[in-house]
Formats: C-alpha cells, structure tokens, sequence
C-alpha cells in the first residue's frame, strides 16, 4: 500500500492550538507530548501529557526549536534499530471511534540531513507510509495527518515499521471520542478507517483546533482550498457572512459553524483536483449553505456534482433547507483507478457555490491476529524475556503488509477471519525465563524451536498441540518430566536433549522414532524408560513415586489396617465374654466349700445340745479333757 497520507503543511505563520467550549457528549482524548519529559498546557488551555505509553525509543528535540511555536511541536521519539522494527504506542481507550491525529517533524534531530523512510498502522492496519527524501518544507516544518477509527479491545495500538535501518519519528499524537454514527459509518460499517485526503474550507485560510481558536468538537482543522482549485476555477470569487447558521453542531457529525460562513462562488463552475492512490475507494462529503442574502427563492442557485465526469446529483440549495441553513450531502467513489479525483460543480441556474469538501480514503481494517493467539503471544514474550531488539510490539502478525514479529510465521486462518500462529523460530536468541502455559492458546501452532537458549523450568502440560510437528527444545535447563500432552501431537521431530528433564519417558512420544520420525534425548540424566536410556525404578519415578510404588504403598496401607482390624476386633469380643463372668478362682471356691461345711457341722451340735438340756439330760462337756 503506497503513500496515502494527506499533509497539512505547517508554515512560519501557524496559529497556537485552540480548545472548544461546546456542550459535546464525548469527553475520552488523550493528547501526548511525544518526547516530552513533563506535562504542560498550552495557551488554549488544551492539557498535554508528558510523553507516555510507548513500547521503546529514545527522545530528542528538534534542531530549530524556535521554528515551532507550541512546545509538543519541539521534542519528539524515535525508535532505533535496537529497539525493534516495530514500535508502538498503546493508548489505554474505551471502545468507540477516535479522531486521530500526529505530528511528525524531522528538522534533522539527530544531524545527518537524512529524514527516514518508515510506515505507521492503526489497530493493526496500515495507513501512513513516510519515505525518503522528503520535500525541504516537510522536512522542516513538518505535518499533520488524521484518520478516524473505530477501537474495540479497549486498546488502541499505533504502530511504526522500520524501512531499512530509519527510525521512525512522532511528535505528538492526539486522540479525541467522537460519535460512532458519524460519517455514515451505519452504511459504511465499522470495518473501515477514513484517512483524511483533504478537508477544505473554501474561502477561508487554515482553521480549527490546532491553528486558530475556532472550535471544531471533533478536533478537526480546515484548510484554504485555493491549492487544490482547477486552473479553471482559480478566480472564484469568495464570499462570507457573520450571520448565524442552524443546522450545525448536531449529532452525528457535530460540523462546526464556522464552515457554513464561508465559501467560494463561481459563474462558469468550480473544479477540483484531489491527490489521491489508486485501487482504493473515497468517501466525499459536501457542506452547502445559501449566505448569499439575493437569492430568496428555489430556482435562482442550481448545480450538478460531477465526480470524475459522472454526475451524482443536482442541487438547489434554497429549495432543500431555504438561506443561513446547513446543508450536506456525501458520495462514495468506489475502486478509483487514477491518481487524480476530479470534483466539478456545473451550473443549471446561477452559479455553483460550495462551503466545504472533505475527501477521505477508505482503508479497509487489515484482518488481525485472532484474540486468544495474541493473548498467548504477549504471555510468551513476558515469559521468555524477548528482547526489546526483537520488536515484539502490538499484533504479532498485522499489518499484513508487515513482517509478524521477528521469528514467528502467521497465516490466514481456515475461514479467512483473522491470521494465527504457526512457526517461532526463536534458537540462539538468549532468552531467559520459561514457557508460560498459554502456548496452549496456539493451537495452529506447527513448529516451535526455542533451543541454544538459557530457559528454564518445567515444561507446561499444554505444549502439544494436535497441530505440532517439530519441536526442538534443546541445549536449555528444563527441568521436570515430559508431559503427556506431547503424546497427542503429530510430532515428526522432538529435540529435547541436552536438558535436566527426568522421569519416564512416554512410549507414544518415543515411537516418534519408530515411525520414521527423529527424537534425540541424550543429555538428560534423570530419564529412564526407553532404550537407550536405563530402566525406571520400580517405585521411584521423576523425583517423586511411581504410578506403581503408588499402588504397592495403597495395597500395605491397605493390609496393615485390615491386620489391625482383626485384632481389635478379637480383642474386644474376649473382653466382651469377661465383663460377664463374675466366679472366683477354684482354689478359693475350694477353701470356701470347707469353711462352710465346717459351720454348718458346728451348728447341728449345737442344735442337738440345746434339744438334751431341755429333755433333762446331762450335759456333755464341749472340750473334755
């Protein structure tokens, strides 16, 4: 994709930027001072950050600074080779659409008179190319650019790519909500960025935030049209007005006044000629409004819009909303196969006269890395340490005009909707840190190489997609076993040697040499369980038991609490039969039986005596001698 940026040149005369004080529901902008070290408010009141939410670079400040008149216009950030080809801002943002807009100045910052070549993209699409040598003016003025684009992740993501070894520049860049409806993104949807080719203000010189102190609550600014008027039409005259205009600042496009109280005029037709690229379509919106107080009927002020010789409408201004009233009407030339688009307004009855005229490139939103992909990505650059000269910045495979991030291969997914991961090729990188278990989330995953490289801990029980054929981890410090997910892959290749791994190996995975497939383990003291390497122990297994010392400790405990058991269980059934035997031993029963005999002996004599006294008779002596 080619150069299709439009400039707003600045030159010695630029006005300070400028604040609106309109009651406007959209209050989320961000504005970044780039290269600022502190943050300031210019004499509009505008609040500027100091420089912040970059991924790298370094700051500098302009050769001239005297040139600039307002201080975000003096400083800037560029990003090195050693911070990557690919370099980012990430602007914290909820999601909507945004008026965005840079600044990008060289002024030769860094003293070799060589302004650098690079592109930018928005969420992931290109939309911005730079290349040298730029024109003397532009290079040391420098310019404004602007789009409109719609953020959905909560995230936007404003990119630059290195061309060759140039380091791209920014100076500032702007962010500002504006209404999601405008520019009939219903009919157009939100799947296209307008890039601003041109926005004039017939009649006027350059206004709006940014230039003067007219307001513009969507941040836009206007420029004179003399520049871009056919030959034809360069004497028209201009015509203006201090009378109010209705119909203006109203939802969704919120068109400032201001553009409604100017505009040229032309008896024999206005032309005009837009520099534009090829094989892209535009988006052409025109702003009408009858402030010439002698027409006072329909009739008297009619035209036809001509885009490149085709007539897309005729238009009697006074007939559609009468005098002093907006108008506006918008047209899409689709597939432009020239650099050139012509807009002409020939008169039917009087002489055409037109407001204003906007003329924006449609890029279509490049298709992106699917979430969860980019998720796991950005969990493994933290993970394994990448280096900042790597550039792993923003979508790891868009723009597609790009490179994806440096050792890693995209494709387009099987629908077409969006790119994923099939190939990193990072060896030899001198990453440090580990695999974070998110590489799960890769399931195009084909091929992973991360060997000669000082990683560590184990590896993560989701490395193993169903899609992964070649995976070489070796000459690193894993530790731990080999996970069992490696044995659901199509695995062709296995490189794991040369690490601290242990434990048994898994006969699937080690059958990917059977199969004509390679797998090297060597150089892994603890793994055990596949020839060549020795047998696993019996009961101990990687560092901790066995699935079968695990069963053999299972069926002890088992049998020494059945043992136990038993003999609680013998013990109290004895004891249960004593609690109820209360007989003494034979000895003492036996001792007993003869004491007892012996009083009941001595009781009958004494009976029988007692029964003689009473009869008369003598009484025996108990104890004769």
């Amino acid at each position: 994709m080619s150069f299709f940026f439009f400039l707003f040149l600045l030159s010695s005369a630029l006005l300070p930027h400028s604040s609106s004080s309109l009651n406007y529901p959209y209050n989320t902008s961000f504005r970044i001072d780039c290269g600022g070290h502190s943050p300031s408010t210019d004499s509009y009141n505008f609040s500027w950050l100091a420089d912040d939410f970059f991924t790298g670079g370094s700051t500098a400040v302009v050769s001239e600074p005297l040139h600039f008149h307002l201080q975000h216009e003096k400083t800037l950030r560029y990003f090195p080779l050693s911070s990557g080809k690919k370099n980012c801002y990430n602007v914290p943002l909820p999601p909507g659409r945004y008026y965005i807009r840079t600044f990008t100045v060289y002024d030769n910052y860094d003293g070799k008179s060589h302004p650098p070549s690079f592109d930018a993209s928005v969420e992931g699409t290109l939309v911005f190319s730079w290349r040298s040598p730029w024109s003397e003016s532009l290079a040391r003025d420098g310019a404004y650019s602007d789009l409109f684009a719609f953020v959905e992740d909560g995230q936007l993501d404003f990119c630059f790519y290195s061309i060759a070894t140039d380091p791209p520049i920014i100076a500032s860049l702007e962010v500002l909500q504006i209404d999601p409806l405008s520019y009939d993104s219903a009919q157009t949807g939100d799947n296209y960025i307008l890039v601003n080719y041109g926005r004039l203000s017939p009649g006027s010189s350059q206004w709006g935030p940014g230039f003067t102190s007219d307001p513009d609550s969507f941040g836009r600014s206007w420029q004179s049209d003399s520049d871009y008027r056919a030959a034809s039409s360069k004497s028209a005259r201009t015509i203006s007005t201090k009378e109010k205009i209705t119909g203006v600042e109203q939802a969704p496009n919120y068109f400032p006044m201001k553009l409604y109280q100017s505009a040229v005029t032309f008896d024999g037709g206005l032309e005009y000629e837009l520099a534009v690229d090829a094989k892209l379509d535009y988006l052409l919106w025109f702003h009408f409004a009858e402030i010439d107080s002698s027409v006072k009927k329909a009739g008297e002020r009619v035209f036809d819009v001509l885009v490149n010789d085709k007539n897309v409408s005729r238009v009697d201004i006074f007939k559609e909303v009468g005098s002093f009233t907006a108008y506006t009407l918008n047209y899409t030339e689709k597939n432009l196969s020239s650099s050139v688009l012509n807009v002409k307004l020939l008169p039917v009855a009087g002489a055409p006269l037109i407001c204003g005229l906007e003329n924006y490139a449609m890029v279509p939103a490049d298709l992106a890395t699917v979430p969860e992909q980019v998720v796991a990505m950005k969990a493994l650059k933290d993970s394994l340490r990448v280096p900042d000269r790597m550039g792993w910045n923003g979508d790891p495979c868009a723009p597609t005009d790009w490179d994806a991030w440096e050792g890693v291969t995209c494709h387009t997914n099987k629908n077409g909707t969006g790119l994923v991961i099939t190939q990193i090729e990072l060896g030899s990188q001198g990453l440090k840190g580990y695999i974070s278990e998110q590489i799960s989330l890769l399931s195009n995953l084909i091929s992973l190489n991360l060997s000669t490289n000082s990683l560590d801990d184990t590896l993560p029980i989701g490395l193993g997609q169903k899609s992964l054929a070649r995976l070489d981890l070796s000459n690193n410090q894993f530790s731990g076993s080999i996970p069992e997910s490696l044995t659901s892959s199509n695995l062709q290749l296995v490189r794991l040697n040369n690490n601290l791994l242990e434990g048994r190996v898994p006969e699937e995975l080690y059958s990917v040499g059977l199969h004509g497939g390679t797998i090297d383990l060597s150089g892994n003291k603890g793994l055990c369980g596949v020839p060549p390497l020795p047998d696993c122990p019996m009961f101990w297994e990687n560092g901790r038991l066995s699935k079968g010392g695990k069963i053999a400790i299972g069926l002890s405990c088992f049998f020494f609490v059945a043992v136990l058991l038993l003999v609680i269980y013998i013990f109290c059934i004895r004891r249960g039969r004593n609690d109820y035997d209360f007989g003494l031993p034979s000895d003492l029963i036996s001792l007993a039986a003869k004491r007892n005999r012996y009083q009941r002996q001595k009781s009958l004599m004494l009976l029988e005596m007692e029964s003689q006294h009473a009869k008369g008779l003598p009484s025996l002596p108990l104890n004769p001698h």
